[in-house]
């Protein structure tokens, strides 16, 4: 059994972040906006999860992200409890899939209507046009404090 380690990356560590994400909708990591924490398991990044300070100062977690053949180890429950630890002093939003919003709802998440969501994270699902159910994703928020 290999050791895991979970932990916030460096900024200068991102691009290992960069390449899990490849495959998972494009995502990166900016430095000047990111906080972004992983689990290693036997050396290499089995899950991750991002938390991204927009220019009004909300705070949103995103990137939640276990490649396939990690899955079902609870790394993704290890990875979140990291973020929401670090990441505690403010109010936490996220547009969380549906079938995992039972396991956001363990660390206080709670689904909000999209109207409650700050402006430059909501503006991100515009394509929905107001309909989260076509969507397959719901807003949730997670108040300050641990």
């Amino acid at each position: 059994m290999s050791s895991e380690l979970v932990r916030e990356l460096r900024s200068e560590e991102f691009p290992l972040a960069d390449e899990v994400w490849r495959d998972y909708h494009g995502m990166t990591a900016d430095p000047a906006h990111d906080r972004v924490f992983a689990v290693f398991a036997g050396g290499r990044i089995v899950s991750l999860a991002r938390c991204r300070r927009h220019p009004d100062g909300s705070m949103e977690v995103d990137g939640v992200f276990t490649p396939e053949i990690y899955r079902g180890r609870g790394y993704a429950r290890k990875v979140v409890r990291a973020l929401v630890v670090a990441c505690h002093n403010d109010d936490l939003y996220m547009y969380a899939v549906e079938s995992l919003t039972a396991l956001y709802a363990e660390f206080g998440f709670v689904s909000i209507p999209e109207r409650d969501l700050p402006p430059p994270i909501r503006e991100r699902y515009t394509w929905a046009a107001g309909n989260m159910e076509g969507a397959e994703v719901r807003p949730m928020r997670r108040r300050a404090g641990l």
